[in-house]
């Protein structure tokens, strides 16, 4: 054969390029141009305030008044202040107890109650409706109904019934997630764990609680930042530092005559900190948690 007709050959049985995919190539660049720029459109809108928010903290209450962006000298003594001054390390304390309290009481509640509505139809289509709607309704509305049962069990102004009260109001919510991570889990798993001999309890303990650890875990923490920004209930059910939290105080902190903005911004930075050091490091938990079941 000879090198003509060996070329003849090869460019017969090489594959013909289809010319769909050059426009499929170019429309997915063009896709992926646009999502870097909403992605940067979109770390700008979260960054922007959380930048102001630290040039504020540096200025003085003169200069935050003169409308400056950037501080001319920075006011370190605001950070100070607002750690020493202000009771805020021991309503960091607060918060954290009581949010981290509040989702591993919320957990326990939920779980048996997502596995019954999931595996056992508990309650039937109704049900599942429903358990949601008592956490859409505004918070204000159970107030006074909770101030007084707290006051029944001599619970009020302490951070015991502050926690139960997390715990309580964010069962809904808890139960609402964990049930479609449950409903994933293969039934053929609590078969097996039947025919081994053993109970309900013991497959919703020893078998399907370690496969839902991801998901727990995504679920806790949502649970537990809920807690930690609730502002409403921790101002009218905690009325001293042993139980008031860190919305409260930077509440406090607004005084109707003199605000210190500067002091009130390097408070906010530092009562955020235990927020973002949890995002950081459950991060891959909580990514996990959240897109358990999502690929098949």
């Amino acid at each position: 054969m000879t090198d003509l007709q060996t070329r003849e050959v090869s460019s017969s049985d090489a594959q013909p390029v289809r010319p769909a995919i050059i426009p499929a190539i170019r429309r997915r660049k063009k896709r992926s141009w646009g999502a870097a720029v909403w992605v940067g459109l979109s770390l700008a809108a979260a960054l922007v305030p959380l930048a102001y928010l630290l040039s504020v903290s540096l200025m003085t209450q003169g200069q935050v008044s003169a409308g400056l962006l950037v501080p001319t000298s920075p006011a370190w003594g605001n950070w100070a202040a607002a750690f020493t001054e202000s009771g805020l390390p021991r309503a960091i304390v607060n918060s954290v107890v009581a949010s981290l309290g509040g989702a591993a009481l919320t957990l326990v509640f939920a779980l048996p109650a997502a596995w019954a509505m999931a595996r056992h139809r508990t309650g039937g289509r109704t049900l599942a409706g429903l358990v949601l709607s008592p956490w859409l309704l505004p918070p204000i509305v159970a107030i006074v109904p909770v101030f007084t049962l707290l006051r029944v069990l001599g619970l009020n102004n302490t951070l015991a019934g502050l926690t139960l009260v997390y715990a309580l109001t964010n069962t809904a919510v808890a139960i609402w997630l964990l049930e479609g991570f449950v409903r994933r889990l293969p039934v053929e798993l609590d078969e097996a764990a039947q025919i081994d001999g053993a109970g309900e309890w013991r497959v919703l303990v020893s078998v399907v609680t370690p496969l839902l650890t991801p998901a727990l875990v995504a679920v806790g923490v949502i649970v537990a930042v809920l807690n930690y920004n609730e502002f409403l209930f921790a101002t009218f059910l905690t009325q001293g530092p042993d139980a008031q939290t860190v919305p409260v105080i930077l509440s406090l902190m607004l005084g109707e005559r003199v605000q210190d903005f500067g002091k009130i911004a390097a408070a906010s930075l530092i009562g955020v900190i235990p927020v973002f050091a949890a995002a950081v490091f459950l991060q891959r938990w909580l990514v996990a948690g959240l897109t358990a079941g999502s690929l098949k």
